[in-house]
């Protein structure tokens, strides 16, 4: 799956774009973020992109997160949960032996999201999207506020595929001239008789 214009929205208006590199809220350091919400080896203190740059590494990072968890998935999912899990990831991380992520734990297991999701029990992966907050830290209110967009979206698709209805067909469009010399020549016959 790729991500819709509504999960590209959701993690463009959480993360904003900044063009010269700023410290993570909570650690007020590491990692530096740049762009869409990029972080890596390469951002650091004094990074400064274009917005071609950002919009670049935005959509070379999407496609990344979109493969992990189209890799991640087992099951099939809507396109509301598929954009939310992208945007989750994209902002967590997928995880790994040094950090819990979305994708897997420390401890190498998926995390308890996941796993829901692919046992298929979404009513409860969509109040687990909550959970992942930073509790107790300053970005906890608003990674609260990104989790329950990112749980709207997951909510909001249905479950079937959409079918989406054939087009009536339209009429031809009406010259006003030609009508009105229709109507005149309709008078005008009347008035003869």
């Amino acid at each position: 799956m790729k991500t819709s214009q509504v999960g590209r929205d959701l993690i463009m208006d959480f993360e904003g774009c900044r063009l010269e590199a700023y410290p993570d809220p909570k650690t007020g350091g590491a990692p530096w973020t740049c762009g869409w919400g990029a972080t890596g080896p390469s951002i650091g203190p004094g990074t400064v992109w274009t917005q071609e740059q950002a919009d670049e590494r935005f959509d070379e990072h999407l496609t990344l997160f979109e493969n992990m968890v189209n890799n991640a998935i087992t099951t099939e999912i809507t396109q509301g949960m598929f954009d939310a899990l992208v945007s989750i990831t994209y902002n967590v991380g997928p995880g790994g032996s040094r950090k819990d992520g979305i994708i897997k734990l420390k401890s190498g297991a998926p995390s308890t999201l996941l796993r829901l999701v692919n046992a298929r029990d979404f009513e409860v992966a969509a109040r687990e999207i909550e959970r992942w907050v930073s509790p107790g830290s300053n970005v906890e209110r608003g990674l609260l506020r990104r989790r329950q967009a990112e749980r709207r979206v997951f909510e909001s698709m249905p479950s079937a595929p959409v079918v989406v209805a054939p087009v009536a067909p339209v009429a031809p469009a009406v010259n006003p001239f030609a009508a009105f010399l229709q109507w005149l020549s309709g008078i005008l016959a009347r008035r003869k008789s």
